[in-house]
């Protein structure tokens, strides 16, 4: 293939991975970022695609890795043959702090490996990085052909690909508990999960645990009520099941199913192995064992754990004149007042003060204040914070006010798609220096406003959809 032709096939295949990639993850996880470095051959340059700059500040561990030393140029075992692009013999995570990464050698493509962020909020790795790890096949898959029969199906495979990416975990872990000859079936209990989940019983979401449960342990189960083999309820009978949930909610039982019917309501001692499906209303859980995989909602499978990690709060915490101790005590009251209001699924306002004097908030105010160490104020924190408009604590770790009306002027900054609380928020901390907002939504992720910003909302990268990127020399970007 000429020189010219080639490069444009690889950049292509490059890039339709990493947008698929990309897309794929942001729908799981959140706004998400990709790379790819690579080399061809033993002798090719090391190449670098980076178009978010995800890898920025990792240069000097990226120069001792690949340009100091070209051990990575030598590995035996690997046949450069394009017909053995299947073969691929997996590299060594870097452990760059705040990425994930999957790499491996192959006869199509040398050396790749391809990198995405560490979301503070994951349920697990494991299906993100099965996802790296199928783009590093597909990569290797793309390259081993010729340019002329290139479909570029790879993205979008990429793409769709998180039901597959929390199979492919799953099926992983089994292998290591369990064994290569369970007859459990992942596919068709994650379909019905899904189906299960979006399933209403008289208005209401579903709630309650159902076990899936290899048949050679249904012995280590307390059955409460086995039901008859010819009369149980099959899996894929969604809206029978979602009614049996009924007999768990808010319990200790459980439903278990063979992964084709359900057998029966159990309590007591869980089985060797087993996945769980958790459901809690708006949202569930999968389970292996005691090992979260992933939560689910609104039909798909995504990573959050639903409890906001408001790193952005504790970093401005930290960079605040409070001493370790106060901002690390005023982060964690935050936190169980932010995790509470999640639970009973209800909106609030927290204004975190953190002026010497506190400011005047038109609302209730406290006189005297109340001590936020004693325990008895901090559950009536809980429940102030469920009266309209927000609650105000102050750098003295005191509580100074509850439903208060936070004010300002109009501002091109607001997002008129969202509330009044929010946009109350903005104006107020675009006003009031020293201010920090922490704004729950009943339907929307957690905001942390401070100087009129939603620090959860700012992008610090470009968006770019749909483009062919440029390669880079690894020794260019560096900078040699």
């Amino acid at each position: 293939m000429d020189g010219q032709i080639r490069q444009s096939f690889v950049r292509r295949c490059v890039s339709d991975i990493l947008n698929g990639l990309r897309d794929g993850l942001t729908h799981f996880s959140g706004m998400s970022r990709v790379a790819v470095i690579f080399a061809l051959r033993p002798d090719s340059p090391m190449l670098l695609c980076d178009p978010q700059n995800l890898l920025k500040g990792h240069e000097p561990i990226f120069k001792n890795l690949y340009l100091d030393t070209q051990k990575w140029r030598v590995n035996d075992k690997v046949q450069l043959d394009r017909k053995h692009y299947a073969e691929i013999i997996p590299v060594k995570d870097p452990g760059l702090a705040g990425l994930l990464s999957n790499g491996g050698y192959s006869g199509s493509v040398f050396f790749q490996q391809w990198f995405t962020e560490h979301h503070p909020d994951l349920c697990a790795t494991g299906p993100t990085e099965c996802w790296l790890e199928h783009a590093v096949w597909r990569f290797a898959h793309d390259l081993a052909n010729d340019a002329e029969i290139y479909t570029g199906i790879s993205g979008y495979f990429l793409k769709e690909y998180a039901t597959h990416a929390v199979r492919d975990h799953i099926v992983d872990l089994m292998n290591v508990l369990l064994g290569w000859d369970s007859p459990v079936r992942v596919y068709p209990i994650l379909d019905a999960v899904l189906m299960i989940s979006e399933t209403q019983e008289e208005g209401a979401w579903s709630e309650g645990r159902l076990l899936f449960v290899d048949p050679c342990m249904l012995d280590q189960l307390n059955f409460l009520v086995k039901f008859q083999k010819a009369l149980r309820p099959q899996l894929i009978n969604y809206k029978h099941v979602r009614k049996l949930l009924l007999t768990v909610e808010q319990s200790e039982r459980f439903l278990v199913s063979d992964g084709q019917a359900i057998l029966g309501i159990c309590d007591g001692a869980l089985p060797s192995f087993f996945i769980c499906a958790d459901f809690r209303g708006g949202h569930g859980f999968l389970w292996v064992n005691q090992t979260q995989v992933c939560s689910f909602a609104d039909g798909k499978f995504n990573s959050t754990t639903y409890r906001a990690k408001l790193v952005q709060l504790e970093e401005l915490l930290l960079e605040s004149n409070l001493n370790r101790f106060d901002g690390y005590f005023l982060f964690k009251v935050v936190v169980d007042l932010v995790q509470h209001a999640q639970r009973r699924k209800h909106g609030c306002g927290i204004v975190i003060d953190l002026n010497e004097q506190p400011v005047r908030i038109s609302g209730q105010s406290l006189s005297p204040s109340l001590d936020l160490h004693d325990s008895n104020t901090l559950e009536l924190a809980k429940s102030l914070a469920k009266v309209d408009g927000a609650i105000h604590i102050g750098a003295d770790l005191h509580i100074h006010g509850f439903s208060c009306l936070l004010d300002g002027r109009a501002f091109e900054g607001e997002d008129l798609a969202r509330g009044a609380r929010y946009n109350s928020a903005l104006r107020f901390t675009a006003e009031h220096p020293r201010i920090i907002v922490v704004v729950v939504s009943s339907d929307r992720p957690v905001s942390v406003i401070y100087q009129g910003m939603d620090l959860q909302g700012v992008c610090a990268w470009p968006q770019q959809y749909g483009c062919v990127y440029h390669l880079d020399r690894l020794d260019y970007w560096i900078g040699l």
